[in-house]
This record gives C-alpha cells, sequence and structure tokens, in this order.
C-alpha cells in the first residue's frame, strides 16, 4: 500500500479553515443587544464563556480589548505589535496570538489571529455599561452578506453565493472597500437647496448619527451654534470636538431634518488619517438604526430599507450636562465622570464622584446606563429628580432637562 495513502487513512480529517457557518448552512440569525448605540454581540474563543465584542465594521483584526478576559496560559502568542488610531494618546502595544478558533452562534472561524492589548485602556465597559471583552467585524462582513435588523436586534449571515438582492430588500447603493473599511457616497449636506456630496465610511462601531472631518481642503464649515463635548473614544484615547447641528441631511433617497454631527479636532482624528483626504467623515449607528441595512462586500454594495416610524425620531444629545461611567465588578455602580459647567446638572450642585442612587424614583440597581443616558436626552424641560452618594453622604439634586445643542 503506497506511504501516502496510509498517511491519508491515519491522518484527523482537518477543521475547516477560515470563517463559514457550520453545517453547511446558507444563512444563520445571531440576536444582538444595543448598548449606548453600539451592537454588542455573544462570541466564544477556543471554547471560553460568552464574551461581548462590538461589531465594528472598521476593525480590521479581532482585538481582545480586555486581557482578562482570556487565560493568557492557553494562547499561542508569537509576537508584539504597535497599534494606532484615532484620539490624542500615544499608540498602543499588544500582542498577536494565532491559531484561535472563534464562534458567534452557528458562524465559526479557525485558525485565527486575534490582537490581545496588553492594558484595557479603551474602558470600554464604563462607557458601554456591561462587560465588554473585544471588538471585530472586517472578517465577518467580507465573508458574509450581513444584515442589521435594528428593530428585531438580530443579524442575518448569508453566504454570499446564497444571497440574492430583491428590491424589497431596500434600496441599493455602491461601497467601495479600501484598507477593509466601507466607504460610501450616500450622504450629502443640505443648506438652502444646495447640496455638498461628502464620502463617509460606514461605521458600526460608532455611536453617533454623523461625524464630519472639517479641514482646510474641503467646503465643510462649522455650524454657527457648537459645543465643545468628548466625542468618543478611538484607540489611542479620546476624541475631542465640537457638536453642531446641520439642517438637512441626504442619506441615499431619505432626507432628515436637524442632524447631529460631531466635528472632532484635526488632532484627534484628522491627523492620524491624513492621507485620507477622499473621506470626510462617517456615519455611525444612531444614524443607521433608522434603517434595516444589509452589507454585501462580495458585490460592493449596501442596501437600505427605512424604518419609517424611525424616521421621524429626532437626533437629541444628553440634556443635563452629565457623563457617567459605570464602575463595580458587575458595572452597576454610575459615577458622575464629568459636569458641564453652567448645564442644568451644574446649577443644581452635582459634582464629579457623586454615585447616583436614585433617578425620578427608579433605583439605579435596576437602570442600565444607557437607559439612564435615555433620560436624560428626551423631554425639554422635564423634571429630573437625582438621589446622590458623595463621599458618603446622601445629596438630592432637582433640575429640568435643557437642550444645550
Amino acid at each position: 500500500m503506497p506511504l501516502s495513502l496510509l498517511a491519508q487513512r491515519g491522518q484527523k480529517k482537518e477543521d475547516k479553515f477560515g470563517f463559514f457557518l457550520q453545517g453547511n448552512m446558507k444563512f444563520t440569525r445571531i440576536p444582538f443587544e444595543m448598548h449606548a448605540n453600539l451592537i454588542v454581540v455573544p462570541v466564544h474563543i477556543n471554547g471560553s464563556d460568552t464574551l461581548h465584542f462590538i461589531l465594528d465594521t472598521g476593525v480590521s483584526s479581532v482585538i481582545i480589548t480586555n486581557p482578562n478576559s482570556l487565560k493568557r496560559e492557553k494562547l499561542k502568542f508569537t509576537r508584539k505589535v504597535v497599534l494606532t488610531g484615532a484620539g490624542e494618546g500615544e499608540s498602543l502595544t499588544a500582542s498577536v496570538a494565532i491559531g484561535n478558533t472563534l464562534e458567534m452562534g452557528k458562524m465559526k472561524a479557525t485558525y485565527q489571529n486575534i490582537v490581545v492589548l496588553e492594558q484595557d485602556v479603551l474602558r470600554l465597559s464604563e462607557y458601554v455599561g456591561i462587560p465588554i471583552d473585544g471588538i471585530f467585524g472586517y472578517e465577518v462582513f467580507n465573508n458574509f452578506v450581513v444584515t442589521i435588523d435594528f428593530v428585531n436586534k438580530e443579524l442575518l449571515l448569508n453566504k454570499p453565493e446564497s444571497y440574492k438582492y430583491r428590491s424589497r430588500h431596500g434600496d441599493r447603493y455602491p461601497i467601495v472597500v479600501e484598507d477593509t473599511k466601507p466607504y460610501a457616497d450616500v450622504i450629502a449636506l443640505v443648506d438652502n437647496g444646495q447640496e455638498l456630496p461628502i464620502r463617509v465610511v460606514i461605521d458600526t462601531g460608532a455611536g453617533h448619527a454623523l461625524l464630519i472631518d472639517k479641514h482646510a481642503d474641503n467646503q465643510v464649515r462649522l455650524p454657527e451654534k457648537v459645543l465643545r463635548a468628548q466625542l468618543g473614544r478611538g484607540l489611542n484615547g479620546v476624541i475631542n470636538g465640537n457638536l453642531g447641528r446641520i439642517d438637512k441631511v441626504r442619506f441615499g433617497k431619505y432626507e432628515l431634518d436637524n442632524v447631529l454631527a460631531s466635528f472632532p479636532d484635526s488632532l484627534s482624528f484628522g491627523m492620524k488619517f491624513a492621507s485620507r483626504n477622499e473621506r470626510q467623515g462617517n456615519i455611525g449607528c444612531e444614524l443607521l438604526r433608522r434603517f434595516k441595512v444589509t452589507f454585501n462586500y462580495a458585490d460592493r454594495y449596501i442596501v437600505l430599507k427605512p424604518v419609517k416610524r424611525r424616521l421621524k425620531e429626532t437626533f437629541e444629545h444628553d440634556m443635563s450636562g452629565i457623563e457617567f461611567r459605570a464602575k463595580g465588578q458587575d458595572f452597576k455602580d454610575y459615577i458622575i465622570d464629568k459636569v458641564v459647567e453652567d448645564s442644568p446638572a451644574w446649577d443644581a450642585g452635582l459634582q464629579e464622584g457623586d454615585e447616583l442612587l436614585f433617578i425620578n424614583n427608579k433605583s439605579a440597581d435596576d437602570l442600565i446606563i444607557s437607559e439612564i443616558y435615555k433620560l436624560l436626552q428626551k423631554g425639554e424641560g422635564k423634571e429630573i429628580a437625582m438621589l446622590v452618594r458623595r463621599k458618603g453622604v446622601i445629596h438630592f439634586a432637582k433640575f429640568q432637562l435643557k437642550r444645550m445643542i
């Protein structure tokens, strides 16, 4: 008997390589949660307990943001890498582990590299309010046709060869996938009947509606009224800038009024992407969640199907002047991280470091941080009553919400 045949008989059947659906399925549905306007999916790595990952179109690698999520001794580390991205801080050092298996529902990926941060510098759990272990995205979108149903909080993954676009799915628009990111010419700023088209990255890893990179080479100008704010966090720290409103934005063939837009400082955003002059910003989930969105990287298009009731929803920002962080073992201790000067919360005497106990007779223990922010984002003039603990002493504060931008 030939040696090669003997070897084949004794050889264990190899696993599939890369991303695939188990059981030769053509499609699968995966539930997700929305926290802080971000898509959080259940993931298992090397048979681990359930991990919580943010699904981010803009991330090229599988990144473990919390190095305590997996036991390091079970990972095969090969080298260290330096990561750069948006934010005002320094570059991050991380380690690369090879040969990992990743599962999300019936989706599976084998022999995968993962990047493990040496410290949880992003502190995503504190912003989102639940344990967040990592972020990933590109390989999911690149290997499947992905439909995000924000209403039913469900992902639909189709094999590209089994997906066929139908007009009932929505309106189709071309995209360009470059450096693992999807670019689209679907946004135009409308002012006095004049349209200014801008090219954007479609970014499911962003909670805002629209971010615009204002620099000298484009025609974008700041609105007359703006609010200084911390706009978010990138891989390299905080992203600071201005918030302002744009009278009208056309997204595909749909027009949205009074859209809240972020204008990051060039230091924290624009300079990091100086070579990307063709990109003027990105759109995040606050805008995307008003549609059912399908990404087809293989055929280079997206599909937008509007959710009519959500198109009517206004774009709002915090009306209290408070920024919270979720602390504690289960991220259920809500600590005031910042109070904006001259805001309703400032005038009511609330201070940085105050721990929220009750809000409008609801115990903080019974709320997630997203629910607290929703209470503080809608209903100008609505009265808010808070009970907080400050250095062991209980304080009561009452104020009315005020639209600051």
